[in-house]
C-alpha cells in the first residue's frame, strides 16, 4: 500500500489538470485508511504556473466527502493556520468518508503577501469562479477546482481569516438557494453547529448564465452543499481564532458523522442571525476615512464614512444602504474604485 502511494503521489505532481482529476478520485477510493499530502501543478496557455497543496485522507469507514479550503486571498492566517493544525490531529483509522483539505488555495498570493490578487495575472482568484481552462492562471486555477475538486465533493466549507486590513466579526455563511432545498437545509445546520455566535443567510439570486464568481457560491451553484466561516482579523494569527475554526471543522465533521473528537463541546446556540448582506464600495480611488467599526449598528442613509485625494480634498461621503451591522469593515487607509470598504448585515426579522 506505501508502495502505491508513492507511486500516486508521484505521478500526481507530474501530471495534467485532467490526469490529476482522474487520480483524485481514484485515491479517494481507496478502501484502505490513507494520508497523502501532494501538489496540483497546473499550466496557463502562456507557461505560467499554479501551484495548490492538498492533503487527501481517506477513512477506514465510508462516507461523504469532505472538502475543506483556506488561502484563497494571500492573508487569511488564522484559517490557513487552522487546516494544518487538522491534517496532523486526524486520525483516518476513526475517520467516515474523505477529507479534501486545502490549507492554501492561492500559494503565490500567500507567499508574495498579496492580499487579493495573484501577482501573475493580477486577478483574484475569489472572482474567478467557474473559470476556463483556456484562461489565464487564475482563471485556470479556478476552472481546476470547479471540475476537479468540486467533482470529487459532497460538502464543502471556505475558511477566511482577515486580512492585514480587514476588521470582521467571526461569522458563517451560506446562501439560501431554492433550487436545492436539501443542501441548503444542510449548509443552514452546519452554520448553526458550528460555534460561532453570527449565521449570515444570503437570499440566492444568480442570474442563469452568470458567472458565479465566487469559489463556495459556485460550489451551490452545483448543488454541492456549501458554506463559509470568517474567523480572524487585521492579518492576525491568534491562537483562540485557530482554536475556534479548527472546533466549527470538528463539529460539522461530528454532525456528517465523519468524526468524533471528545475534546471539543457542542456549540452555544447562535446569538445572531443576518438574512441579507450588503457590500458599500468605494466611489474612487483616494484615502478612505471611518470611525466605525465591525460589530457598529448603523442606519440606512447614515454616513459611515468619507474619501479625498491625497490632499484631503473632494469629500466624497459614504453612506448605509440599509440598516443593520457591519459584519466587515476595511481598514486601509488607501483605497482604489470598487474596492469593498464595508459588509451590513440585515437582522432577521
Amino acid at each position: 500500500m506505501k508502495h502505491l502511494l508513492f507511486y500516486l503521489l508521484s505521478f500526481f505532481i507530474c501530471q495534467t489538470a485532467e490526469s490529476q482529476k482522474k487520480t483524485l478520485k481514484m485515491i479517494l477510493e481507496q478502501k484502505q485508511s490513507a494520508i497523502t499530502d501532494t501538489i496540483f501543478r497546473l499550466t496557463a496557455a502562456d507557461s505560467s504556473l499554479a501551484y495548490i497543496p492538498a492533503t487527501l485522507i481517506s477513512g477506514r469507514h465510508k462516507g461523504p466527502t469532505f472538502t475543506i479550503s483556506a488561502g484563497i486571498y494571500g492573508m487569511g492566517y488564522s484559517a490557513i493556520a487552522s487546516l494544518l493544525q487538522l491534517r496532523r490531529e486526524i486520525d483516518p483509522e476513526k475517520l467516515s468518508g474523505s477529507l479534501i483539505i486545502i490549507p492554501i488555495m492561492n500559494l503565490e498570493s500567500f507567499y508574495n503577501r498579496t492580499p487579493f490578487v495573484s501577482p501573475g495575472d493580477q486577478l483574484n482568484l475569489n472572482l474567478a469562479f467557474p473559470g476556463s481552462p483556456a484562461g489565464t492562471i487564475t482563471e485556470v486555477t479556478a476552472d481546476f477546482i470547479t471540475t476537479g475538486i468540486f467533482d470529487a465533493t459532497d460538502i464543502f466549507l471556505e475558511m477566511h481569516g482577515g486580512g492585514v486590513n480587514e476588521n470582521l466579526i467571526a461569522h458563517a455563511c451560506y446562501y439560501d438557494n431554492k433550487e436545492f432545498q436539501n443542501q441548503t437545509l444542510l449548509a443552514a445546520r452546519l452554520s448553526e453547529i458550528s460555534g460561532l455566535s453570527t449565521v449570515v443567510s444570503q437570499p440566492y439570486t444568480q442570474a442563469s448564465g452568470q458567472p458565479a464568481r465566487q469559489a463556495f457560491k459556485q460550489a451551490v451553484r452545483l448543488g454541492i452543499p456549501a458554506l463559509s466561516i470568517a474567523i480572524g482579523k487585521l492579518g492576525s494569527n491568534e491562537k483562540t481564532d485557530i482554536l475556534s475554526a479548527k472546533n466549527a471543522v470538528y463539529r460539522m465533521m461530528h454532525e456528517l458523522k465523519m468524526y468524533e473528537n471528545k475534546k471539543v463541546a457542542a456549540a452555544s446556540p447562535v446569538k445572531h442571525r443576518y438574512t441579507k448582506q450588503v457590500s458599500v464600495s468605494s466611489t474612487g480611488r483616494g484615502l478612505f476615512h471611518s470611525s466605525f467599526k465591525a460589530g457598529g449598528i448603523v442606519t440606512k442613509d447614515e454616513e459611515i464614512g468619507y474619501i479625498t485625494d491625497v490632499f484631503g480634498r473632494n469629500v466624497r461621503i459614504i453612506t448605509a444602504p440599509l440598516s443593520g451591522t457591519i459584519l466587515k469593515k476595511n481598514m486601509g487607509l488607501a483605497v482604489d474604485d470598487g474596492e469593498i470598504l464595508f459588509y451590513i448585515g440585515r437582522r432577521e426579522k
